[in-house]
């Protein structure tokens, strides 16, 4: 669940994967594998990826359909 929304996401904010990498100082590749599930973030790079897109780390999970709760 969390690739897709983490993906669709990063489309709707109008960013490459190359962008959000150099933005949180990872690799491109990294954003490859967490977009295509062959690794899962970090606790520290899945906070950065939901400060980074805007939005709650449930929601990038799928523990919600609301980007904004609990902010």
């Amino acid at each position: 669940m969390y690739s897709n929304r983490f993906k669709e996401t990063r489309i709707k904010r109008g960013l490459t994967q190359k962008q959000l990498a150099d933005s949180l100082e990872i690799s491109d590749i990294a954003i490859q594998n967490y977009e295509s599930q062959r690794r899962k973030p970090s606790y520290d790079i899945l906070i950065a990826l939901a400060d980074c897109l805007d939005v709650s780390i449930d929601y990038l999970v799928g523990r919600t359909d609301n980007p904004k709760i609990n902010r």
